[in-house]
């Protein structure tokens, strides 16, 4: 029994979403070997060889892997389905792409968005926006499963002194799927932390009142290098972009310090960031339901409080 963990990278680097999929990935038991789809992705190759726990990558070169089209990389991953009892990606945009081509290819049913491997056919996994964890079963020959990261440590990365030694091997890569064909591609350049992967987010909700009062949260943020984030409501009042959007229908993150501001704290949102290790609101409505998540809660004008705060640090 063996487990394909499926990599999620730009060709240059690797993501860190992965680091997290391997973990849940040796919790099902077996070998770990971590599936590098993409073209002239050595370094990435080099970068999965170093995790802790991972016994084989399968390196598939080919220019029809280049931009990551799903349909590709889940031939790929098909074609090499036989040699595993679980076939595993991180549950974010990547992962959600291609896995359900895999499980349906394969016609099995997907578990999505896993948070706890009980045992290598059962897993738990949160319903209803967080509030309920439902345990799931599956008999099937191949267990298809997106890893939500937030649930999982990242594994540890090193040289062999580390454990870190896996055989790196080239496999014969498939064809083009021909289903579909990159047109182009706009990238949010920011010099702060990627939100999934930061570990203080500042976040901003409908209470901030326009995009312009954002300005605000950004000493905040500059000072403790965090990333900005956002809750929907801000997000659909068009006062940050999408990609900013932090809950049930945005990003799911967990980082070491969430500070909430102007965040009412609705269950979508809590969804999104519940499993931070320390939370912080401030809020002017001692109501809020934020506060009930809330580890420091601060109950105040957002505009007069958090430049306090920033002048303290």
């Amino acid at each position: 029994m063996s487990t394909l963990v499926i990599a999620e990278h730009d060709n240059a680097h690797l993501k860190g979403s992965t680091l997290n999929t391997v973990t849940a990935a040796a919790q099902c038991g077996g070998d770990v070997h971590i599936l590098v789809a993409g073209q002239n992705a050595g370094a990435v190759a080099e970068a999965a060889a170093k995790i802790v726990g991972v016994a084989r990558v399968l390196v598939a070169d080919g220019a029809q892997f280049a931009d990551g089209l799903a349909e590709n990389v889940a031939e790929q991953a098909i074609a090499l389905a036989g040699n595993y009892s679980h076939i595993l990606a991180p549950a974010t945009a990547y992962g959600k792409n291609i896995l359900p081509r895999v499980a349906a290819r394969l016609d099995v049913a997907q578990i999505s968005e896993i948070t706890k491997v009980v045992s290598p056919d059962t897993f738990e996994r949160p319903i209803y926006a967080g509030n309920a964890i439902a345990t799931v079963q599956s008999a099937d020959p191949v267990k298809v499963i997106t890893v939500r990261t937030t649930g999982f440590d990242a594994a540890a990365q090193g040289g062999l002194a580390q454990g870190g030694s896996a055989q790196v091997e080239n496999i014969t890569p498939v064809g083009d799927a021909g289903k579909s064909s990159f047109v182009s591609r706009e990238v949010a350049k920011s010099d702060r932390p990627e939100l999934t992967a930061a570990k203080i987010i500042v976040s901003g909700g409908r209470g901030m009142g326009s995009g312009e009062a954002f300005k605000v949260l950004e000493p905040l943020a500059d000072k403790l290098g965090a990333a900005m984030g956002a809750s929907r409501a801000a997000v659909d009042a068009g006062f940050v972009p999408n990609d900013w959007q932090v809950g049930q229908t945005g990003k799911v993150v967990a980082p070491q310090l969430y500070i909430a501001v102007g965040i009412s704290g609705a269950i979508q949102h809590l969804a999104g960031m519940k499993d931070s290790k320390t939370i912080v609101a401030i809020n002017k409505d001692p109501e809020a339901p934020i506060f009930q998540v809330a580890d420091y809660g601060l109950v105040g004008d957002l505009f007069s409080e958090v430049p306090a705060f920033v002048s303290e640090l």
